[in-house]
């Protein structure tokens, strides 16, 4: 299996963060992470870019930490590659913002930065983002000494001086074509404004990978749409759009201020695979299961499974008080990630839908939409009742993920690759 160069686009968020964990984790001939880039949606993109560096920070110190207990040092993508952070959009194109802080919590995580601040990242990171105006509750984190031989989170990752959508083209542009994915996790808002601000080039990426949608199931924030497309239903159409031989046939009206229309006589389509809640939601990881796997690495001083515990231990919570007691959480955006991964992706299948998105709907903002009419177009003839050239292939061809063979041990597996746990 060739190794996988990717951008990862991403709001943390848990199952952000363990999916960027989990990439950052894989071995380095498997994963090469490139750049992440860093967008609002769970919560504001402050936050979200605090729990990327937090991220960073951890890892640097559960290296030296391993290597202190003379074990494997582990996460080979990133020894392998620092990646570029870049921050992207804090807002959508054209809808009222909407956040998920009623789910993840207020700071994305649970509120860890604030029940453990020894684990947090050292203040003077912020600084190394001039570009983002820095909210006052970062600015006041409390500051933390880092361990002896522990790797400060800037030596693991490289600030960059661009807008996220600008640096997914540069590096899109300075690769071949067909040789980049882009991991969407969040609201596609940055990959719009890529997409907008130079399309020719953003359609060298090898394939958009994207947790968004439900379409054979209800949605997650109303009953018809999944979080990240209803966050930005037009940023969304958009980058679907880009998936139809005529982009023109399926892209969203356009609104006052928006990106306009792409330019006429683009050559070839952007392969798009998306994984929605139909798939994404049966792989979850229980408490029970978590519990009983992390709780060795912590009793044994383990700083990132002791950082992942509390952060997780405050998730359950909030889904026992939504769901019930005992429920899981669903491993939405590490599903994404583990679609690249030998040993996960070969279980994955895919097959080609018409899906849009839906931007105008009073009830049905974000809503992903595929025909579920048992017709075809014959050859030359019409159909009554086809407004919107859904049959015949004039649509958008997207590949969606519609079946998993790893449902059962998906969620253990991850948490075994990102502690480095055996077995």
């Amino acid at each position: 299996m060739a190794r996988h160069r990717v951008i990862i686009d991403t709001d943390p968020g848990v199952d952000d963060v363990l999916a960027l964990l989990l990439a950052l984790s894989a071995r380095a001939e498997d994963i090469e992470v490139l750049l992440v880039s860093v967008t609002f949606g769970n919560i504001d993109v402050q936050s979200a870019l605090r729990n990327v560096i937090a991220t960073f920070h951890l890892v640097g110190r559960e290296m030296a930490w391993r290597k202190a207990q003379g074990r494997e040092e582990g996460f080979g993508a990133l020894r392998a590659c620092k990646p570029l952070v870049a921050v992207g959009a804090d807002a959508p194109l054209a809808d009222p913002l909407v956040m998920a802080e009623y789910f993840h919590g207020i700071d994305g995580l649970g509120g860890v930065h604030t029940s453990h601040p020894h684990l947090a990242p050292p203040n003077g990171w912020q600084a190394r983002f001039p570009q983002l105006q820095v909210q006052e509750a970062t600015d006041t984190l409390p500051a933390t000494t880092e361990p002896a031989g522990s790797s400060p989170p800037e030596e693991l990752y490289t600030p960059s001086p661009l807008p996220a959508h600008r640096a997914i083209l540069d590096i899109l542009a300075a690769n071949p074509p067909g040789t980049i994915t882009i991991l969407a996790l969040a609201p596609q808002t940055t990959l719009a404004k890529a997409a907008a601000a130079d399309p020719t080039t953003f359609m060298r990426a090898k394939e958009v990978v994207a947790m968004a949608g439900a379409l054979g199931v209800p949605g997650n924030v109303t009953p018809v749409a999944e979080f990240n497309a209803f966050a930005d239903p037009v940023a969304a159409a958009r980058v679907l759009a880009l998936t139809a031989r005529d982009p023109a046939r399926t892209m969203p009206p356009d609104v006052p201020g928006g990106l306009g229309p792409y330019q006429a006589g683009l050559k070839g389509r952007l392969d798009v695979v998306l994984f929605p809640l139909d798939i994404t939601t049966p792989h979850v990881l229980l408490p029970t299961t978590f519990s009983a796997l992390i709780a060795p690495s912590v009793a044994a001083g383990s700083p990132l499974a002791t950082w992942v515990a509390a952060f997780m231990v405050a998730l359950y919570k909030t889904i026992a008080r939504l769901e019930g007691e005992g429920e899981g959480l669903g491993l939405h955006d590490p599903l994404v990630v583990g679609y690249l991964l030998p040993g996960v992706g070969e279980g994955i299948e895919v097959g080609p839908t018409d899906v849009r998105v839906e931007t105008g709907g009073q009830w049905t903002r974000g809503m992903t939409v595929s025909d579920r009419r048992p017709r075809v177009r014959e050859e030359g003839g019409e159909v009554v009742g086809d407004e919107g050239g859904w049959l015949g292939g004039l649509g958008n061809r997207v590949r969606v993920a519609v079946g998993s063979g790893v449902v059962e041990s998906f969620g253990e597996g991850m948490v075994r690759r990102i502690l480095g746990i055996e077995g």
